[in-house]
């Protein structure tokens, strides 16, 4: 992927310029935020879990000039120190974590069995924080790091329960990321939990509230929006501010 700056008419580098590495982009969410992102003229540094064909590597394959895969299973530590050591010397303004699951089947905490409890968190709370720890220092000092959250991490907007699980992931996934800005409160970077709405999507079900193209845009501009404000935001994709 070649490197290049372009500068705004203030001489500030434009968003365009971006250098973002995101976590979780073979298929959903996070493949939408890397065509988007490189449609805006991004360089997106991307991950996927295995070596097998995915519509991001067809993405990569029409626009090698912005799109470059790695491959990494976040609930490896192993694999995401070997991808530390692949990216050491490279700088980016924005690392966003997007990967995670929902629990299969969907039921209540006591109905759900050790080993997919344990999987649902170890993927969606636990494994975004070893990631940040491990690739912090590929972020630029007053750079932003961003991790996709949901709304129903919300401990207050919790009225109607279901998908407990997932429920909690989210929630320690935001208890997780409120104690790494508190480790690193007084530092300037920006420090993101997205809820990004009800999407339809393999993991979201064809029944959600909001499209792809309603919801990634809004997330890019709100996460774009926030950049230079230093801190943990908690938002949603139209910059709401969600309740803990």
């Amino acid at each position: 992927m070649t490197t290049t700056t372009a500068v705004s008419s203030t001489g500030a580098p434009s968003a365009a310029a971006r250098r973002v590495l995101l976590i979780g982009a073979s298929r959903g969410l996070g493949l939408a935020l890397a065509s988007q992102w490189a449609r805006e003229g991004r360089e997106v540094v991307a991950t996927v879990r295995s070596a097998g064909r995915t519509p991001l590597r067809d993405l990569a394959d029409a626009d090698p000039a912005h799109v470059e895969i790695e491959t990494l299973d976040i609930t490896e530590p192993a694999q995401i120190a070997a991808l530390h050591d692949r990216l050491a010397g490279r700088v980016f303004d924005l690392l966003f974590v997007n990967a995670g699951v929902t629990a299969q089947p969907e039921g209540t905490v006591a109905q759900t069995s050790v080993e997919e409890f344990t999987r649902v968190m170890v993927t969606n709370a636990l494994s975004p924080l070893r990631v940040i720890e491990t690739l912090q220092d590929l972020v630029e000092p007053a750079g932003t790091i961003g991790v996709m959250s949901s709304g129903q991490g919300s401990v207050a907007n919790n009225e109607r329960g279901g998908h407990e699980v997932y429920r909690g992931s989210k929630a320690a996934l935001n208890t997780f990321m409120r104690s790494y800005a508190a480790r690193h409160s007084g530092e300037p970077r920006t420090l993101v939990l997205m809820a990004p709405g009800w999407v339809r999507t393999d993991l979201g079900g064809a029944d959600a509230r909001l499209s792809i193209d309603e919801s990634i845009p809004r997330v890019i501009s709100t996460i774009d929006s926030l950049h230079g404000r230093s801190g943990l935001h908690y938002v949603d994709y139209l910059g709401r501010t969600v309740p803990w």
